[in-house]
């Protein structure tokens, strides 16, 4: 049915670019809700509902981030 096809280079940086940028906004996000004085991260020192759903929605977009840069990479490599 369906055969598999390289990526192009223009994909493949893409995928790249999306990975780093997933990573770049992540970090500066879980930076400040670490560091968050607003009360909704930390209620009298302890991390709230709100804390933990956004870490691990950091954390999935990590792992999702550094999978597509993983593609885009292998992509790149496999072209030469």
């Amino acid at each position: 049915m369906f055969r598999p096809r390289p990526l192009t280079r223009r994909v493949s940086w893409f995928l790249i670019a999306f990975g780093v940028w997933s990573w770049f906004i992540w970090i500066t996000f879980v930076r400040n809700l670490v560091r968050d004085a607003s009360g909704l991260a930390f209620e009298d020192g302890e991390p709230t509902a709100y804390f933990w759903v956004h870490l691990v929605l950091a954390v999935v977009s990590f792992v999702l981030g550094t999978a597509i840069g993983v593609v885009g990479l292998r992509g790149l490599r496999g072209r030469d």
